[in-house]
C-alpha cells in the first residue's frame, strides 16, 4: 500500500501561485517495493502536480551532487 509524506512545498519562482511539492513515499510500486522521493511540479498551485518525478533514495546523493555542479557553473 502506497504511503506518501508530504515534506515541503516550495514556492516557483516565476510564477503568481506555483509550489514545487517534495514527497516521500513508501512502497510506491507495490508491497515490497523500495521508497523515493517525489518530486511535483504545479504551475498553479494545485495539489496535484502537472509534472513529477519518482527519484529512489539510491540515486538521491548522485542527483544531489549534479545539481549543486549545475547551479556552481551557473554562478
Amino acid at each position: 500500500m502506497m504511503n506518501a509524506k508530504l515534506e515541503k512545498i516550495i514556492a516557483l519562482d516565476g510564477t503568481k501561485k506555483g509550489t514545487i511539492l517534495v514527497a516521500h513515499i513508501d512502497e510506491p510500486y507495490g508491497k515490497n517495493s523500495n521508497p523515493i522521493i517525489s518530486i511535483g511540479v504545479s504551475l498553479k498551485g494545485d495539489s496535484e502536480p502537472d509534472w513529477k518525478v519518482h527519484i529512489p533514495y539510491e540515486n538521491l546523493d548522485e542527483l544531489i551532487d549534479i545539481l549543486n555542479e549545475i547551479k556552481k557553473a551557473k554562478d
